[in-house]
């Protein structure tokens, strides 16, 4: 049986691997850490990189706390004891050219103990793309990728956490979502998944590492492409889109408000900048026009 040691440690490791692999692929910039204790249990390790020759800003954070659960929260979780333990990777990349994607991604693992004694466990965690301007070929890369994440555990996986994908990651006061999406899940256990817990614990590993082998390709195919100005104010009201999704309907952000999280580390997903261009419509015909016409769901990448 694993433990919640042995996740976190698989958990810092993911974390140093990343870290690395984004400081060789912006080429300048180096992370900063540090190390934080929550008030009431546990803590973590939040690295930033910022001003890098295309990273702009990223945060690719550690945490593993534990405590007592907030009323709020236990009543979500339809629980009555309070003691948790959490423990997760969370990554945000803003780059400073608008033909880079921004992309999220996180692992988690929770655990608590439920009624009669009994233990409740799941994994969840996703990995999903912003692009700016979507560029068709890129998306189909990035799915296919993950798609062959999830079909080495098990064939239902991507085409589930996809469209699972598409629902969370909607702006429903905009009608259109984040991004391309990606894959999303939540509460993974044995019941959920037929499988047992070492492999749902290898299948979050996966999707982690999933991360070096996308992400950096995306920067270099897209990096040395020349942009102009107007270009440069449609990232910024794109980033805009981004930053109203978390702060109105991120569970991550508020869960870690609501149990005491470290803010700075919660909020590290925030761009350095977004514009809002009141009533902004799209010139027929245009890039922008064309990327706003696939921020829909259910379009089918990998086929």
């Amino acid at each position: 049986m694993i433990t919640k040691e042995k996740i976190a440690e698989a958990y810092q490791l993911i974390q140093d691997e990343i870290c690395t692999g984004l400081e060789i692929s912006d080429g300048s910039a180096k992370f900063q850490e540090e190390l934080w204790q929550r008030n009431g249990g546990g803590g973590g390790r939040t690295r930033i990189i910022q001003s890098g020759s295309v990273i702009e800003k990223g945060g690719v954070n550690f945490s593993a706390v534990y405590g007592k659960l907030p009323e709020n929260i236990k009543k979500a979780f339809g629980v009555t004891e309070d003691d948790f333990f959490a423990t997760g990777v969370s990554i945000v990349i803003h780059p400073n050219h608008p033909w880079v994607p921004i992309i999220h991604m996180n692992i988690r693992y929770f655990e608590m103990t439920g009624e009669s004694g009994k233990d409740l466990r799941w994994f969840g965690g996703g990995i999903d793309l912003t692009p700016h301007y979507v560029i068709e070929d890129d998306a189909r890369f990035f799915h296919s990728a993950l798609k062959q994440t999830c079909d080495r555990f098990q064939s239902e996986f991507y085409t589930k956490f996809k469209n699972w994908a598409d629902d969370y990651f909607f702006i429903k006061h905009r009608g259109e979502t984040r991004g391309i999406g990606g894959i999303f899940y939540d509460r993974l256990n044995p019941q959920t998944t037929g499988l047992d817990w070492d492999d749902i614990f290898e299948f979050s590993l996966a999707v982690g590492r999933t991360f070096l082998s996308v992400y950096p390709e995306l920067i270099r195919r897209n990096r040395n492409k020349s942009f102009n100005d107007e270009q440069k104010k449609w990232q910024m009201q794109r980033r805009s889109r981004y930053v109203e999704f978390n702060l109105v309907y991120d569970a991550g952000t508020k869960f870690g408000l609501e149990t005491n999280g470290r803010i700075e580390s919660i909020l590290m997903s925030l761009p350095p900048q977004a514009n809002w261009i009141y009533d902004f419509k799209a010139s027929i015909g245009s890039e922008e026009e064309k990327t706003l016409k696939l921020l829909k769901k259910e379009i089918n990448w990998v086929s």
